[in-house]
């Protein structure tokens, strides 16, 4: 077994995994984020309402990338949701003030992201409030760890592996949405943001050609596009994003506002134009030529 494998529980779907018929294009896409089954014990144990809770999602990611299977290639979509688990975190990522109990030697407890509040087991949701009016025992943690992330990672690290052995490489997007305005806890708070973000960890994660291509072909969909500003990438494309051995992770991330209603969930006007952009961009990155990846 591999770092983020572990078998899959019984009567537990961490997961779906959309496959085509069969794969025709190097691209793998993930929607980690897009999840919203949430168990009835954490909304029970949450001090916050079930619609706070959900700050935290990029609710209907998923549906937007739908078109992939059909275009030949796979996509997976975590169910469980983000406040929940967070599979876009090293796993032990944890706050220590989040626990009753003391965590195993080696658990990250300082990076930025664990000191934001929002490590592989959040303390609060992208809004700021404190999901928990209580302490965490690390045993429930290791279980989220357990029955979701890594069952996640592993059908993760499967694909993108498997796909490198047909095709000798292979592109994973990382599908995200974003608020359409900074956050109190980001670096751009109360700044309106631009209608897609690209991650590529600055150049380290993805070939700047495959990046490039991103970009024209969302710009020519008529949509304004920053690159790793606000958001560069997170844990899965630093952590699948090595070049150099043929494997490039790239983050995309939508504002929201183009698709959905921030305030209720609803979709939005926007939503098919939103999804017909994505479906092109799907389109247009299995007609890249394989020069485009060399690291």
């Amino acid at each position: 077994m591999t770092e983020h494998s572990a078998p899959v529980p019984p009567n537990d779907r961490p997961f779906e995994l959309l496959a085509p018929d069969a794969q025709r294009v190097p691209l793998v896409f993930a929607s980690p984020h897009s999840g919203n089954v949430y168990p009835p014990e954490f909304v029970a144990a949450s001090r916050l309402d079930p619609m706070t809770l959900r700050r935290s999602e990029d609710s209907y990611v998923d549906e937007l990338f739908g078109a992939a299977p059909t275009l030949g290639a796979p996509l997976l979509r975590a169910l469980f949701p983000r406040a929940f688990v967070d599979p876009n975190r090293e796993a032990m990522e944890l706050d220590p003030a989040m626990f009753e109990d003391a965590l195993p030697p080696g658990a990250k407890v300082a990076t930025p992201r664990v000191v934001a509040g929002l490590g592989s087991i959040a303390r609060v949701v992208a809004t700021g409030e404190e999901i928990y009016g209580h302490k965490l025992r690390f045993a429930e943690a290791r279980d989220r760890l357990d029955r979701f992330y890594r069952p996640y990672h592993g059908a993760l690290e499967e694909l993108v592996h498997a796909t490198r052995r047909r095709f000798g490489h292979c592109l994973l997007i990382d599908c995200h949405s974003m608020p359409s305005v900074g956050g109190p806890m980001e670096r751009d708070a109360g700044d309106a943001r631009v209608d897609v973000v690209l991650g590529d960890c600055h150049g380290r994660s993805c070939a700047p050609l495959v990046t490039s291509h991103v970009e024209g072909l969302l710009m020519r969909q008529g949509l304004r596009v920053a690159r790793n500003t606000p958001y560069a990438g997170g844990y899965v494309t630093q952590f699948y994003g090595r070049p150099a051995e043929g494997l490039h992770a790239l983050q995309i991330e939508i504002n929201r506002a183009l698709y959905m209603d921030e305030a209720s969930y609803r979709r939005g006007p926007g939503f098919e134009r939103v999804r017909k952009a994505m479906t092109g961009l799907i389109g247009g990155l299995a007609a890249l030529e394989r020069t485009a990846f060399a690291a």
